[in-house]
C-alpha cells in the first residue's frame, strides 16, 4: 500500500489587507517569498493487513469416491456386459459377486437378475455376503492357504460365519478347512461360537476354551446331549460328536467324564460339586430364535403353580396337530398354551403332558436356584413313584403356592407316593435378555 505525505509552504505568499499610506485606501499587494520552501513528497510501502494474519489452512477437500469393489477387469463393463459375466460365471465367484451389487445400484432387482442370469435371490445374497467375509479375512492378513481353500465354492461356507468378528472368522475358517466342514456344520460352528458367552453358569462351561472354535462346538454338543435321557443312544452319539470336535485336553476330559457317567477325573465347574449326584432331570435354557430354527415343536397346556392341584387335573390330556397345516386341536378349551422345540423328552409325551409355570425356581431347584421363573414339563401319565432319584409334581398348601417338586425318595420315605401328580421330565429356564442379537450382529 502507498502512503503520501505533503509539506505545504507557509502562508507568506498572501498578506492581509493593509491601508495604503499614499492614497489612504486599502491595498492588497501580492508579495512572494524570496526563497520559497519546496514541497516534499514521501512514500512508504506498508504491507497489506491480510499478510500480517496467520495463513489459514485450506479446509476444502475435493470429493474422492470410495474404491470400487468391482474387480478392475470388470469396471469398464456396462450392464449388459455384467449380466453376461454373471450368466456365464466367468471367473471365480468372489470376483463376479460384486457385479450383483453394482447391478442393484443401477436399478436391477433380484428377480430381474435371477431371470437374466439364473442366479436365485438367495444365491445372490450368499455371494455378496460371502465375498464381503472373504475381503475382511484378506484385510486381517489371514493365511493365504486358508483363503485359497474357499476360492472354489466357498461362498456358502463363508456366508455361515458372517456374524462372527474378524478374528473369529479367521479362526473358524481355518477350523472349517481343517475338518472339511460342509455348510450345515459351518453354521453349527458359527452358532456355537456366538452362543458360548451366553451360556455362562451352565454345567461344564469352564472346561471349554472360548478361544478355540472346536471347544465352542464341542460344548454345544455337550449341552445338547443333556436334553436326552441318560442313558440313551442319542445322548451317547451327541457326546461322541462333542469328543470328536473338541480341541483342548480339558474339554476332551470333560466329555469323556460325561460319557463315563460323570465319574472319575474331570474339570467340571464348581456347580457340579454342590449338585447332588442323584439329580436326573435335565435343565435347559431357551435362547431367542430357537423356536424359529426348530424343525418340529410341541404344544402343551400351561398351569400356574399357585393355582394348585385342580388346574393340573383339569388341563387337557391330549392335543394333536392335524390337517395339511398341522393345526393343533385339543380335547377341551384352555386359556394358556406353551410352544417348545421338539426335544425328544417333550415329544415322547404322547398324552398327559402339561407345563407348570413357577415364579421362583427355589421351589423347584433349591440346589441351583437363580431366583428366576421357570417351567416344569410334567408327564401326568407317569404318576407312580418308581425312581427314587426322579422328581415328581406334588400339591402342597400354604402361602398361596399350590404346587412344588419333590424327590421320589422323599415321597417314599413318608409314604406319600399317591400325592404325585406326574413325573417331571424337563426343566426349562427363560432366555436371557443379553441373548438377543445386537445391531452389529444384524449388520
Amino acid at each position: 500500500m502507498l502512503s503520501l505525505t505533503a509539506n505545504t509552504l507557509k502562508s507568506s505568499i498572501f498578506t492581509p489587507l493593509t491601508p495604503s499610506k499614499s492614497h489612504g485606501s486599502f491595498s492588497n499587494p501580492i508579495t512572494r517569498s524570496v526563497n520559497p520552501r519546496p514541497i516534499t513528497v514521501t512514500s512508504v510501502l506498508i504491507p497489506s493487513s491480510d499478510k500480517l494474519s496467520p495463513v489459514k489452512p485450506n479446509l476444502y477437500q475435493p470429493f474422492r469416491p470410495p474404491p470400487s469393489p468391482v474387480p478392475s477387469q470388470f469396471r469398464t463393463l456396462d450392464a449388459a456386459g455384467k449380466i453376461e459375466v454373471l450368466a456365464g460365471r466367468m471367473g471365480l465367484w468372489f470376483e463376479y459377486a460384486p457385479l450383483i451389487s453394482s447391478l442393484y445400484t443401477e436399478g436391477f432387482t433380484p428377480p430381474t437378475i435371477e431371470e437374466l442370469t439364473g442366479i436365485s435371490g438367495v444365491e445372490q445374497n450368499r455371494l455378496i455376503v460371502g465375498a464381503q467375509v472373504r475381503d475382511s479375512m484378506v484385510e486381517t492378513k489371514a493365511d493365504p492357504d486358508v483363503i485359497a481353500a474357499f476360492d472354489t465354492g466357498g461362498a456358502e461356507l463363508l456366508y455361515e460365519i458372517r456374524l462372527l468378528n474378524a478374528t473369529q472368522r479367521v479362526a473358524a475358517a481355518k477350523y472349517i478347512v481343517g475338518l472339511g466342514f460342509d455348510a450345515k456344520k459351518a453354521q453349527d460352528l458359527a452358532r456355537a461360537i456366538k452362543d458360548y458367552p451366553r451360556r455362562r453358569g451352565d454345567k461344564g462351561l469352564q472346561s471349554f476354551d472360548y478361544n478355540l472354535p472346536g471347544d465352542c462346538l464341542s460344548f454345544m454338543y455337550y449341552r445338547q446331549s443333556r436334553e436326552y435321557r441318560n442313558p440313551s443312544e442319542q445322548r451317547t452319539a451327541m457326546l461322541e460328536q462333542a469328543l470328536e470336535v473338541a480341541e483342548s485336553d480339558k474339554a476332551k476330559n470333560e466329555v469323556v467324564r460325561e460319557l463315563q457317567g460323570g465319574k472319575g477325573g474331570g474339570g467340571g465347574s464348581k456347580e457340579d460339586e454342590t449338585e447332588p449326584n442323584w439329580v436326573r432331570v435335565p435343565v435347559v435354557r431357551l435362547r431367542f430364535g430357537e423356536l424359529a430354527e426348530a424343525t418340529s415343536v410341541a404344544v402343551l397346556p400351561v398351569c400356574k403353580a399357585e393355582e394348585g392341584r385342580e388346574k393340573v387335573v383339569e388341563a387337557p390330556m391330549e392335543s394333536k396337530p392335524g390337517g395339511q397345516f398341522g393345526i393343533v386341536e385339543a380335547e377341551k378349551e384352555w386359556s394358556r398354551w406353551m410352544v417348545l422345540p421338539g426335544w425328544e423328552l417333550v415329544t415322547a409325551i404322547t398324552k398327559g403332558g402339561v407345563a407348570v409355570a413357577f415364579r421362583d425356581d427355589r421351589k423347584v431347584l433349591p440346589w441351583r436356584a437363580k431366583e428366576e421363573a421357570l417351567v416344569a414339563v410334567v408327564d401326568r401319565e407317569r404318576k407312580t413313584v418308581e425312581a427314587e432319584d426322579g422328581f415328581y409334581l406334588v400339591a402342597v398348601g400354604g402361602d398361596g403356592e399350590g404346587l412344588k417338586v419333590e424327590r421320589g425318595s422323599a415321597l417314599k420315605a413318608r409314604g406319600a407316593e399317591e400325592e404325585s401328580l406326574g413325573l417331571v421330565v424337563l426343566i426349562v429356564r427363560p432366555p436371557r435378555e443379553e441373548d438377543q442379537l445386537r445391531d452389529e450382529d444384524w449388520d
